[in-house]
């Protein structure tokens, strides 16, 4: 391995540096410090970082650790500011773990941005998926059931995006991450696309953001919200601009992330379906690929990242002070918690779009691009879900939250206040940026990767955003018998993987069971011996690759062997029996292709 261009410093090193720090130090002031200093000292990295950096060759292949380009600058900027305000935000909490993992999350997210090859992309992918089911796991008591179903999630699609990074290696393709497809996808290309797509939560691989996400700590939301939807945002733009089938796809999911938030009564569940609905926005402007509308799809990706991580903010300071997140059980905060409304009322104007807020800007953006690339399908389709956003998160979330009765309980609302200060100055530095940015959105442009003018404050766009925020505004009122909160479970296509795993388990216990003693006796009596010889043996035929083939088959049987002793405890039986199988076929699969 040789080095053979400039080195700089990494903001991700900064990152993994201070993680390491805090799941050391003990005293409360050194954990303030580097909570606040890390990310200060990895923006001001970014600043200094060279448009490309850490160019290595290793096994042959030609790897570049860093890209700090025009599209990587405004995800690299994005994520280290929230990054910021999310420590803040969390500088009362105590665990070294969630701290550490924030830390780690962030290096691998900021990894991710400025990765040049697909590599690189794919070990700080890894990290971010390590690190962020932490955040997850430090939050409810439900959340080391979800913690679990998060993991199986994403090593599914991890796998699936190694598979396609193998195949278009052995098939001859370059490493470096650049744009694919542009030929016609070829199976590594569609591997990768659905590793890509899974994690920007596209349907109907999406349910996992409204599992998981809710149950996370206050502080850990912020970071999960604000990170691994929008790094997947970040690589489709990079290798997947202007596919034809992400318009659609995006489009749809913008409406079913709303649908699903209109009816839901669960607060932070809300606002995860709404990072569903959000995104769609995003993949939708990348699939019509032009440069006005990658700019959109970048400016609403910096604008929801701000307006997302406000509002969990300020739902998570309600959970917080009160202990309840549910719609049914709140209400008459108003009178308790005055400076948090405020706060969170701006999150939630911005997100539905309300003229001089960022949302406002980045949704015009993404709307005029698909106006001028004539798809007025897909220009309604959006348009209906900021109809539903307005009336979810915009009227419904703070309705039932601050205003009307406090509902009857312990009395404990009546000793609720505002969150620490802290918190209440990173809602407010939260705040105080979406505002600028939707006030002054040359800031904005100036941060685009292309120069492409466009303005958004013209008499059409504000009295068309105008008037659909007054229909969501009527459509609540009609429907407001329907849509007020009431106690339940609101299932999604997260039940078929809940529930299809046990079932999986139930019909193949027992065969698989005397599979897994049979394994248990082959590696105790013989080890690998047998094996050994049917590889000779197969290899007197010259059929090259057997061998290999065979030793890798020995290797996941010991793996689905070890596995099924798992399964059998009755541990983990709900959330890994189905995954185990389908993690082994899809080894043997890779591995004979």
């Amino acid at each position: 391995m040789t080095m053979i261009s400039e080195l700089a410093l990494h903001p991700a090193v900064l990152f993994l540096c201070a993680a390491i720090a805090l799941a050391c130090v003990r005293s409360p002031g050194a954990q303030r410090v580097l909570l606040l200093g890390a990310p200060c000292a990895a923006l001001a990295a970014a600043g200094a970082l060279p448009e490309r950096f850490g160019h290595m060759r290793y096994l042959g292949m030609d790897l570049l650790m860093g890209r700090a380009d025009s599209l990587a600058r405004v995800f690299l900027y994005c994520f280290i500011a929230m990054a910021a305000l999310a420590a803040m935000y969390s500088l009362q909490v105590r665990s070294r773990t969630q701290h550490a993992a924030a830390f780690a999350y962030a290096a691998g997210c900021t990894g991710v941005v400025l990765a040049g090859d697909l590599l690189s992309l794919y070990v700080f992918w890894e990290l971010m998926a390590f690190a962020s089911v932490f955040l997850v796991w430090g939050g409810s008591p439900r959340s080391a059931a979800a913690g679990f179903r998060y993991v199986l999630v994403h090593a599914a699609g991890a796998l699936v995006l190694l598979a396609g990074i193998v195949l278009r290696c052995r098939g001859g393709g370059s490493v470096a991450f650049e744009q694919l497809g542009a030929g016609g996808l070829s199976a590594a290309d569609i591997l990768m696309l659905t590793g890509f797509l899974l994690n920007a939560a596209v349907p109907p691989l999406h349910a996992w953001v409204a599992d998981a996400y809710p149950e996370a700590s206050p502080g850990g939301a912020i970071f999960l919200c604000a990170f691994t939807t929008k790094a997947a945002v970040y690589v489709l733009a990079r290798g997947f601009a202007g596919l034809d089938i992400l318009a659609p796809l995006g489009a749809a999911m913008a409406l079913i992330g709303v649908a699903y938030a209109v009816i839901e009564t669960d607060a932070r569940r809300i606002l995860a379906y709404h990072i569903i609905s959000q995104v769609g926005y995003m993949v939708c402007a990348i699939g019509i690929g032009t440069d006005l509308a990658v700019n959109g799809a970048c400016a609403h990706a910096l604008s929801n990242i701000l307006n997302k991580g406000l509002l969990f903010m300020g739902i998570g300071a309600v959970v917080l002070q009160t202990g309840r997140a549910g719609l049914h059980e709140l209400g008459g905060l108003r009178h308790w918690m005055p400076r948090t409304l405020a706060l969170t009322a701006v999150g939630a104007l911005a997100i539905s779009g309300l003229p001089l807020t960022s949302g406002f800007v980045s949704k015009s953006l993404v709307i005029t691009a698909l106006e001028q690339a004539h798809r007025p399908g897909l220009e309604l389709m959006l348009m209906l879900a900021s109809v539903g956003t307005f009336l979810s998160v915009g009227i419904k979330l703070p309705l039932f939250i601050w205003f009307g009765t406090a509902k009857a309980g312990d009395g404990a609302e009546q000793t609720v206040s505002d969150p620490p200060w802290n918190m209440l100055l990173a809602m407010a530095l939260t705040a105080a940026l979406s505002l600028a940015v939707g006030m002054f959105p040359g800031l904005l442009e100036a941060l685009l990767p292309y120069r492409q003018a466009c303005r958004v404050y013209t008499p059409a766009h504000v009295s068309h955003t105008l008037q659909l925020l007054a229909a969501a505004a009527l459509g609540f009122y009609v429907m407001r018998r329907f849509l007020a909160p009431k106690a339940g479970i609101l299932l999604d296509v997260d039940w078929l993987y809940r529930r299809g795993a046990r079932l999986v388990v139930r019909l193949c216990a027992e065969p698989l069971g005397r599979v897994n003693e049979w394994v248990g006796e082959l590696y105790q009596r013989a080890g690998l011996g047998p094996l050994q010889k049917a590889s000779g043996a197969l290899t007197r035929f010259d059929r090259s690759g057997i061998d290999g083939c065979v030793d890798g088959l020995a290797m996941a049987a010991l793996v689905l062997g070890e596995s099924l002793r798992l399964i059998q405890t009755g541990k983990i039986q709900h959330y890994i029996g189905g995954a185990v199988i389908f993690f082994f076929l899809l080894l043997i699969i890779v591995m004979l292709h």
